[in-house]
């Protein structure tokens, strides 16, 4: 392979609401950890196992400005971007952090709005609101 590929894909769950930060260019950055879980059974003592990572989330511009409005925590989303590793120093300690910087993002929970459920036609049904915590079936293979 002669080239090199930086690519992460998560789906994970909004630890906190999205943290904006502008620029005076009408730049701006937002920020937000989002949580991925797995579950597993502990063969020894039969009891159910679950993990979570936390990966800090960084967005730019008309993205973020998108999470900002429609994202909030808990919310459920898939993103695609590539790690960065920054440091800094802070009292004359180094500090190191990695993250994610998104390139493209889909939201996956629905949002019930009262608003729109008044207007909605006869045959048509209503989405249901999912739960904000991934439920895993463990005889499931996928990821998702």
């Amino acid at each position: 392979m002669a080239g090199t590929i930086n690519k992460v894909i998560l789906i994970g769950n909004l630890g906190d609401d999205v943290k904006m930060h502008y620029f005076d260019d009408q730049n701006c950055v937002g920020r937000f950890p989002i949580a991925t879980s797995e579950s597993y059974t502990n063969k020894q003592t039969g009891e159910k196992v679950t993990s979570t990572d936390w990966h800090n989330i960084v967005v730019r511009n008309g993205l973020a400005k998108v999470c900002e409005k429609y994202l909030t925590k808990g919310d459920k989303i898939y993103i695609e971007g590539k790690l960065k590793n920054r440091q800094w120093e802070q009292d004359g300690v180094k500090r190191y952090s990695t993250e994610i910087q998104v390139n493209e993002m889909t939201m996956l929970s629905t949002k019930k709005n009262t608003s729109t459920a008044n207007t909605t036609q006869p045959n048509q049904q209503q989405p249901s609101s999912t739960p904000k915590t991934p439920v895993i079936d463990e005889n499931d293979d996928l990821p998702f």
